[in-house]
């Protein structure tokens, strides 16, 4: 059975440290003028039913874009997978897609291709791949683990992994039927999955093409 877009709840993953940033809430950095999670939310937003956004500071100013904001319910800034669990727990609808804030140029279609692999493959956990560039400036297709499409009823499943202390994407996905869709098709940006771990390589983004 096809998944409609409405079936997504699209969540922006804004809620680390940013300690690469000098400790800065990256989510709230600007990318040509806009804060990267709203940024974010306005490319996923078109792609969804719902959004929401994770965070762990500054909540009003996350809440200012508009969408739910959600903390972390794990402790000590846990990674990607408390703010998958939290999205989780407060998804309405049968799937969460979610979204690193820092990688502003991901794909229009995301949502699409994602929940069209998922449906094809009757998996539980799709996974986007995506180019990324090399030292000797060749690019090489990579596993992108923090764009995961999820079925919502992987929640039970989530909790348990990280009530036992489990905090690695790959070690729970691995757990369950994952298929990676890879976005590689003639058109697709070679930048789409570049993300911004410092200001510098946030400007370097800023002077990419900023539509696929």
């Amino acid at each position: 059975m096809p998944i409609t877009h409405e079936d997504i709840t699209g969540l922006v993953l804004a809620g680390g440290r940013g300690s690469r940033m000098g400790g800065v809430d990256k989510g709230l950095q600007n990318f040509n003028g806009t804060p990267l999670a709203l940024h974010a939310l306005l490319r996923l937003g078109p792609q969804v039913g719902q959004t929401m956004v994770n965070a762990n500071r500054n909540l009003s100013a996350y809440e200012s874009f508009g969408s739910p904001v959600w903390p972390d319910g794990l402790a000590d800034y846990a990674g990607p997978l408390a703010g998958f669990l939290v999205g989780l727990e407060r998804c309405e609808t049968p799937y969460l897609l979610t979204v690193p804030c820092d990688t502003p140029l991901f794909p229009l279609d995301l949502a699409h291709r994602m929940a069209e692999a998922l449906a094809r493959e009757d998996a539980e956990i799709a996974m986007a791949c995506g180019a990324e560039p090399q030292e000797d400036g060749s690019v090489q297709m990579r596993t992108q683990p923090v764009f995961c499409l999820l079925r919502a009823d992987l929640l039970e499943s989530l909790v348990r992994f990280t009530q036992a202390g489990g905090r690695k994407i790959d070690a729970w996905t691995a757990t369950h039927h994952t298929v990676q869709v890879p976005f590689d098709r003639e058109g697709d940006a070679r930048e789409a999955f570049f993300n911004a771990n410092t200001l510098a390589e946030l400007h370097a983004l800023e002077r990419q093409r900023t539509t696929p």
